[in-house]
């Protein structure tokens, strides 16, 4: 079953109005799982997917960062604990090894590089 998602009105500009999702957890974590293999899909175009698709106007970025995290805490700890590849989510596939976001996230800048040659991405 498909979750309701929550879209709150936001101020655009000075006279305009803007439908904002506020995703939840498994929004993103099943946005991210749809990235292809080997492909770096940044960030930004996971939120334009995640609005396009619930019909709304943009996408919180800071729900979806701090989502972002916590998939990464979750499918990190899984691959630790031997969990194959396959089972986890895939968040190596969003977020450039070179930015900021990657040295925040579990496994750091090193592992999402290392992920992301092992699906043939040099």
């Amino acid at each position: 079953m498909r979750e309701i998602p929550t879209i709150k009105p936001r101020r655009k500009g000075r006279s305009g109005m803007q439908a904002m999702l506020i995703p939840s957890q498994q929004m993103v974590a099943e946005q991210i799982r749809s990235a292809p293999e080997g492909v770096l899909t940044e960030v930004g175009i996971l939120r334009r997917r995640l609005a396009a698709q619930y019909g709304a106007d943009a996408c919180c970025p800071v729900t979806v960062q701090r989502h972002l995290r916590a998939i990464a805490e979750l499918s990190f700890g899984a691959l630790e604990k031997g969990e194959p590849v396959s089972t986890v989510t895939p968040y190596w596939r969003m977020v450039d090894p070179a930015s900021l976001l990657a040295k925040r996230l579990a496994g750091g800048p090193t592992f999402i590089r290392h992920r992301l040659a092992a699906e043939g991405r040099e």
